[in-house]
């Protein structure tokens, strides 16, 4: 056993990953204890023991959480999102965090570009009305993607696989990201977020939810766009409201929305006014929805486990945990 530590350290899996993540920890020497099922309060009852806490989104990993967590050394993220952590916390504490966002930056990005591929042409629709018997050329007709200009917001492994997949498309390819720097190449454009509200034809949103973007477009925002856009969204629901989208939608600002995320993607904790906004964006044909799956394939579901133990092993290597 090629191990990392002098002893067996064990480590607290809560959420559901694939198998392969039992193997690959225990190959470098840890205990493991996959316990999908296991709620909240279970947690906090166990976490003293455990040196290591492998994640998805089931529960916040506060302040509450971690005070409790003596023996935590590192928690181990499966994907891409940290808003749920306190990571002042963890950064007080000296406890490293690893996340795996490598590890489906390629689904997201090939989810995207179907989802607008999808609703330029009409898919959902017409795949509808041809089941129904109803033979509608015209009414389908599509755009093309091809020599469109595509702003991307936030150019991380994300947004960056995002640009990637687009190249074969030639399009115009406009990328900014407010804490990065000289990404361009001159066939993808850094610019100024600026230049985006000038020339974009269609946006897509790769930023995580912090106190900065959550409501990130209102209609302030979106009216600074210079030409109606048609948006992409695959990043965090709270960037941008039901009620935002209607009147945006409604207004022309946007032409079209694929939407991978929502505001409350828990539907019967929706809010009266949300169960009215989100009813009015279920009937618009120009609207497509998927269930949070941008980054949910079969290959990603496997790849984040070797993107993030490999963290694990790179952060933490050679080092005794006590």
């Amino acid at each position: 056993m090629n191990q990392l530590y002098d002893d067996v350290k064990k480590v607290l899996i809560i959420d559901e990953m694939h198998l392969s993540i039992i193997p690959l920890l225990e190959r470098e020497g840890f205990m493991v204890d996959y316990r999908p099922e296991i709620q909240r309060t279970e947690i906090l009852e166990l976490i003293p023991d455990y040196v290591g806490l492998l994640i998805r989104s089931k529960t916040p990993i506060n302040r509450e959480l971690l005070l409790r967590a003596k023996s935590l050394k590192f928690i181990g993220r499966a994907g891409a999102g940290l808003d749920k952590i306190d990571l002042e916390y963890l950064d007080q504490n000296n406890i490293k965090l690893f996340h795996a966002a490598e590890g489906n930056m390629d689904a997201v990005g090939e989810h995207a570009i179907g989802g607008l591929l999808a609703l330029f042409n009409h898919i959902n629709k017409a795949d509808q009305e041809v089941r129904r018997g109803v033979w509608k050329r015209e009414e389908n007709r599509g755009e093309e993607l091809k020599g469109k200009t595509v702003g991307i917001i936030g150019y991380g492994n994300m947004g960056s696989a995002f640009a990637k997949k687009l190249l074969g498309f030639e399009v115009n390819i406009l990328a900014y990201d407010k804490y990065k720097s000289h990404f361009g190449n001159g066939v993808i454009k850094e610019v100024a977020l600026e230049d985006i509200f000038a020339e974009a034809d269609v946006l897509s949103l790769h930023v995580p939810l912090t106190e900065e973007t959550n409501n990130l477009l209102t209609m302030d925002f979106l009216k600074c766009f210079k030409k109606p856009i048609y948006l992409i969204n695959t990043a965090r629901g709270e960037i941008v409201s039901f009620a935002t989208l209607n009147q945006a939608l409604d207004s022309g600002i946007i032409k079209g929305a694929v939407l991978d995320v929502l505001e409350n993607e828990k539907f019967k904790t929706f809010s009266p006014e949300q169960q009215l906004e989100f009813d009015l964006l279920a009937k618009r044909e120009n609207v497509i929805f998927s269930p949070h799956i941008a980054g949910w394939t079969f290959q990603s579901y496997e790849r984040i486990n070797q993107v993030l133990v490999q963290k694990i092993k790179e952060g933490l290597a050679k080092k005794v945990i006590s």
